[in-house]
């Protein structure tokens, strides 16, 4: 399908925790993360888009049930990994227990962002359920706690089959123009679309 550049708006609104706790409520893993393959083939092109062997710092917004938080452990010195459903954190909480550099905690983003800074970040499948003034705060905080030359990972579901949906193309097409960004990797597929954005020195 052929997108044009503003096919579609941000929500109005971001989608509320409420949604995301009943999610979560409902049933353990609400998309299937642990066995739809092209999740897995999502994670295995994330780790290897990043350009850095290791990294000291890393934080991961949206973290779900924790797979791609406990790939994440083994490239990095310590890892904050959040989301907003308490039950998707503790699902995190214990997948990576054996893992005492690794830290699950829950945040409501973009108002709880996490003090100090990293130089990885790793977004994933989190910027379309935002307003645009949420999605601005965010990735202004982001960039805020981004250390000079550290790398931000976007990686976003695109939707192919459904013209006018808020989805990854539209989400990285906003990502892509942040001041203070320079782009490094970029990966478009039928599934999904990956940016590795490095802050500028």
């Amino acid at each position: 399908m052929v997108r044009a550049q503003d096919d579609a708006s941000p929500p109005a609104a971001s989608v509320s925790q409420e949604h995301f706790v009943n999610l979560y409520l409902a049933k353990d893993d609400p998309w299937d993360l642990a066995i739809k393959w092209h999740d897995q083939r999502k994670y295995a092109v994330t780790m290897a888009s990043l350009p850095r062997p290791r990294y000291r710092r890393c934080y991961e917004p949206g973290c779900s049930v924790g797979l791609l938080t406990r790939m994440l452990a083994e490239r990095c010195d310590e890892v904050l990994a959040v989301d907003c459903a308490a039950d998707a954190v503790r699902q995190t909480a214990e997948l990576v227990r054996d893992l005492p550099h690794v830290d699950a905690a829950l945040a409501m983003l973009p108002a709880e962002l996490p003090a100090g800074t990293f130089d990885l970040m790793v977004v994933g499948d989190l910027l379309y359920y935002l307003s645009a003034e949420d999605m601005s705060a965010l990735l202004d905080g982001l960039v805020a706690r981004l250390e000079p030359g550290g790398d931000l990972v976007s990686v976003h579901f695109r939707d192919r089959e459904h013209g006018g949906n808020y989805d990854g193309f539209n989400a990285h097409r906003e990502l892509l123009a942040w001041p203070g960004l320079e782009p490094v990797v970029h990966h478009e597929d039928e599934w999904f679309v990956l940016d590795v954005l490095r802050r500028a020195i």
